[in-house]
């Protein structure tokens, strides 16, 4: 199949596009979320796609409308990735003037999410994961890292700009779908992030050249792990500091399959 070559030009003009209608959708979502605080239980506006943690209001539906009809963090390949707030001037991300060094996960703001997946299994192994990540080793949780703090913002293109940004340190999903981190992907690694995949995949690319190349086996496997730009310690470079970071994270939780 023939391809076509977009110019700079066209790129440009698709992020000013993809710009106007982000900021228009993100309208009708401040209206929803009004909306849903004061909505009661059996409001016949609020529907569930998957179960009843994954729903479906009138405002999805607009939003949905909205986009298919005619995006405030944008990135473009090889163009950098910005934060706009309200009509002021494009921030570049991340918001730091230099990364900042990350000595362990104990120093970690760590983004991770519940899913719509609530199986026994998955619930089990998240709950685990999740208590070794915040429990303190010293008292009496076996292998505890002590983070910082676990954050979780919702939505997962959220979850990898803020990642971008700098206001998260790492973040770890399992269940996405691909449409749902494309975006994010880019925003993340414009800002000098890095995306790999699940732990099998990590520990087979992380010696290699291809570390950090989003594949399409990493995109469609649905198990994400994105983390900021960091800056090397003593004779150690920014790379080799996210994969630290990364191996220490996935020696500390456990993966499940996705649903």
């Amino acid at each position: 199949m023939a391809s076509t070559e977009l110019a700079d030009n066209d790129l440009q003009l698709i992020l000013e596009f993809s710009t106007q209608l982000a900021r228009s959708a993100g309208k009708l979502i401040l209206q929803g979320s009004q909306a849903i605080q004061l909505a009661s239980d059996s409001d016949d506006n609020v529907n569930e796609k998957k179960n009843s943690v994954d729903l479906v209001t009138e405002y999805d539906v607009k939003v949905e409308e909205l986009v298919r009809n005619e995006l405030q963090y944008t990135g473009l390949k090889g163009h950098g990735s910005y934060l706009v707030r309200g009509d002021g001037p494009p921030l570049k991300l991340p918001l730091t003037t230099t990364p900042k060094p990350l000595a362990s996960l104990s120093k970690a703001l760590v983004a991770v999410e519940w899913g719509s997946d609530r199986c026994e299994r998955t619930i089990t192994s998240k709950s685990s994961s999740f208590g070794r990540l915040a429990g303190n080793p010293a008292q009496g949780v076996t292998g505890g890292k002590m983070s910082h703090s676990l954050r979780s913002m919702g939505s997962a293109a959220l979850n990898f700009a803020m990642v971008a940004q700098g206001g998260l340190d790492l973040y770890w999903e399992i269940g996405c779908w691909p449409w749902d981190v494309c975006a994010g992907i880019v925003i993340a690694e414009e800002a000098g992030g890095v995306v790999t995949g699940s732990h099998e995949v990590f520990a087979a690319s992380a010696s290699s050249d291809t570390f950090g190349d989003v594949t399409e086996e990493i995109l469609t496997g649905r198990k994400y792990v994105v983390v900021r730009a960091i800056a090397g310690n003593s004779g150690e470079t920014a790379s080799d500091a996210q994969k630290r970071i990364i191996k220490e994270f996935y020696e500390s939780v456990e993966d499940v399959p996705t649903n």
